[in-house]
């Protein structure tokens, strides 16, 4: 029957549902399960085949054919009949839903509905076609359902690849028109490049041309800089040879003025005139020299002398020519007169004949003169003094003769040692305290008393070589005066603390002392004072030495160099002469006191001044000195600085030239000032009672 074979069909389909393929367990024994008592129980549906029953088999009537129709309703008749629950094991199975995943019209599984719900018993056939009606449906509506998901892919990856086609597409609408964009703006790139190299090479075309024309000014400018630096060099060399030829003919005109100035000496020429005055011209021939000599010093330092130089020095040596000659005319008439004299003599007594012998007073020498000139020379007696020290020093420098000459290493090392224990504590005198000042002074007085001293890291005695003390001796003196020469002359108030040492190791060693000033007197004649004189036949350069000049490669040191040293010494004399070492016996006078400062001054007053160093030694002496020489002689003092207010000061500005004020306007301020407030003020930087302790 065809319900039938709908059956079997209905039980295939279960046996293929999730239900029949439930995997049963070997182990059910051991469990003590009946296998039989599900296969004795009444046959359940779950409450979705009763929901099937009423709401979706009435609907599926309405569209049967009459044929089917008919079937149905006996078929539905069937069911209104009881019927016995077949005993075969297919009919005892008990239906459950379809699969766990299928929905329900509630929205949950059948699972979980089955386990709330009370199975609903099947009374007839009707159940199992209604079941297998539902899993027709079921299977309709999954084969629509898969249909139309197919339908959907479908359309979908259709969509897909549409929306894939167009995106690549636009891909390469994008790409052509990046590609397009990045052509258009190269090419805009290279017209602008094209269009700025042009430019560049027009800039670059300009440039050069205006390069060349200023390359062709600059070589116009350069041949003229060079031309005018050809002329340059031609007129300062044609201006260096006639600034020679007139130093050279300076040179000549000096020494020519010099001889002729020797001519006027009374001492050399005229021993046995010396009844005729030649002082007057003396001092004008000195006037010429030194004006001659301040016009050579002034050229050293800047230069060649000037036309208008040479004119000056021309001018002078004609005044000196006509001073010689009116001096000759003198000595002529002189003798002429005492030729007439002798003669009218003689006709005399020959008039008065032999009885009448009276005796005759000799011819008036007219009117005596009254002397008004300064001398040009030094004492006789200072001038012998002078020499017994440089002779006396000379003697030193013999004495230990062997010790410097010696090639022996040894001596040699002993020569260094003593020289350097001898010279340095000398170069560590300073103000600093008054207990490093005596330490020095030990230390000297204990090497020139023949006892060891330390020296470098070693001991040093004189008594290592017998020249040994007459080479310390020297070398000490001869440090004391170079201290003056650098170390016063940098630092005026240095000239006090070396002063007194000097002045204390010249007490206890007088040799020393006597060494300072020959030293004193060869680097600074003025400090004697001494003005040392043209020689004929002496070198220029040896007579510049003479007056205190250094003189290195045969140029001579500048005018104001000259005056700094010349004052430190000055300076260092007048501190000498006034000062005494502190810590001596004080039983004996000082050996070389203020007494030799005041003859100093008379001495320097006596003499012509020269222009530019007698103001300067003047002004450094009296500002060191003057303070201890107003103490010492007082009234005395006194007139002689108003002497050389109302005398000296007229000569010294007599002969110094406009350029050289300077020092004399220092003197005469210095002057007049102590003169207003008679008082001459402690020089700065002198020692007192607070230093020495110190």
């Amino acid at each position: 029957m065809p319900s039938e074979g709908r059956c079997w069909e209905t039980l295939q389909a279960l046996r293929s549902s999730d239900k029949g393929r439930l995997c049963y367990h070997h182990d059910w024994l051991l469990r003590g399960e009946d296998v039989l008592e599900e296969c004795m129980s009444i046959p359940k549906l779950s409450s979705y085949a009763g929901w099937v029953v009423d709401h979706v088999l009435p609907h599926t009537q309405e569209n049967l054919s009459p044929s089917e129709t008919s079937t149905s309703s006996r078929s539905t008749s069937g069911l209104d009949q009881p019927s016995f629950i077949p005993k075969s094991p297919i009919r005892s199975l008990t239906f459950s839903p379809v699969s766990p995943g299928t929905p329900t019209p509630n929205g949950t599984k059948d699972k979980h509905e089955s386990q709330h719900t009370e199975p609903l018993v099947l009374q007839s056939s009707r159940g199992i076609k209604v079941e297998g009606c539902i899993r027709m449906y079921e299977l309709v509506h999954r084969m629509k359902g898969t249909e139309g998901l197919r339908q959907w892919q479908e359309e979908q990856e259709r969509k897909v690849r549409a929306l894939s086609e167009m995106a690549s597409e636009q891909l390469k609408r994008f790409d052509e028109q990046k590609e397009l964009k990045h052509h258009k703006e190269f090419q805009d790139l290279r017209e602008m490049m094209e269009k700025s190299s042009k430019e560049a090479l027009g800039q670059q075309e300009k440039l050069k041309a205006e390069h060349r024309h200023r390359a062709k000014i600059l070589n116009l400018k350069l041949r003229e800089a060079e031309q005018q630096r050809l002329k340059q060099l031609e007129q300062e060399r044609l201006r260096r040879e006639e600034g020679q030829a007139r130093l050279r003919s300076l040179y000549a005109l000096q020494e020519e003025l010099l001889h002729l100035n020797q001519q006027l000496d009374p001492s050399n020429q005229h021993k046995d005139l010396l009844k005729v005055d030649l002082s007057a011209f003396q001092t004008r021939g000195n006037q010429l020299c030194g004006l001659i000599s301040g016009i050579i010093r002034a050229t050293s330092e800047n230069g060649f002398p000037t036309a208008e130089d040479q004119a000056v020095a021309e001018r002078a040596l004609q005044e000196m020519w006509d001073l010689l000659t009116s001096a000759k005319a003198c000595e002529d008439k002189r003798r002429q007169d005492e030729e007439e004299a002798q003669v009218k003599r003689q006709e005399s007594q020959m008039q008065q004949g032999p009885e009448v012998h009276k005796e005759c007073p000799t011819p008036s020498q007219g009117p005596g003169r009254k002397h008004n000139d300064l001398q040009v020379k030094v004492q006789d007696s200072t001038m012998q003094w002078y020499q017994q020290l440089q002779e006396a020093s000379s003697q030193c420098v013999l004495a230990f003769e062997g010790l410097t000459s010696s090639k022996d290493s040894q001596v040699k090392k002993i020569k260094m040692d003593l020289q350097k224990a001898a010279t340095i504590p000398v170069s560590q005198i300073s103000t600093i305290a008054g207990s490093k000042l005596k330490e020095i002074f030990d230390k000297i007085h204990s090497l020139l008393s023949g006892k060891p001293v330390q020296s470098g890291g070693r001991s040093v005695s004189i008594t290592l070589n017998p020249q040994g003390l007459d080479f310390v001796q020297y070398k000490l003196a001869e440090k004391f005066v170079k201290q003056g020469e650098e170390e016063v002359a940098s630092h005026h108030e240095a000239a006090f603390p070396i002063a007194v040492v000097a002045s204390g190791i010249w007490e206890l060693h007088p040799r020393v002392g006597d060494l300072i000033l020959a030293h004193l007197h060869k680097n600074c004649p003025y400090s004697v004072p001494f003005y040392p004189a043209f020689k004929e036949g002496m070198a220029l350069e040896d007579y510049q030495r003479m007056l205190g000049y250094q003189v290195k490669d045969s140029k001579v040191e500048q005018q104001d160099n000259f005056l700094k040293r010349m004052s430190g010494m000055i300076r260092l004399y007048a501190a000498i002469i006034q000062l005494r070492w502190p810590y001596g016996t004080r039983q004996e006078a000082h050996p070389h006191g203020l007494n030799h400062g005041w003859r100093w001054l008379a001495q320097i007053l006596n003499m012509e001044p020269l222009s530019d160093v007698t103001a300067t030694l003047l002004f450094d002496f009296l500002e060191v000195c003057g303070n201890a020489l107003m103490k010492q002689y007082q009234a005395q003092f006194w007139k002689m600085m108003l002497l050389i207010k109302e005398d000296y000061f007229p000569r010294i500005e007599a002969i110094t030239s406009s350029g050289q004020m300077g020092s004399f306007i220092r003197l005469k301020q210095f002057l007049e000032k102590c003169l207003q407030r008679k008082e001459i003020p402690v020089p700065k930087g002198f020692l007192t009672s607070s230093f020495w302790r110190s």
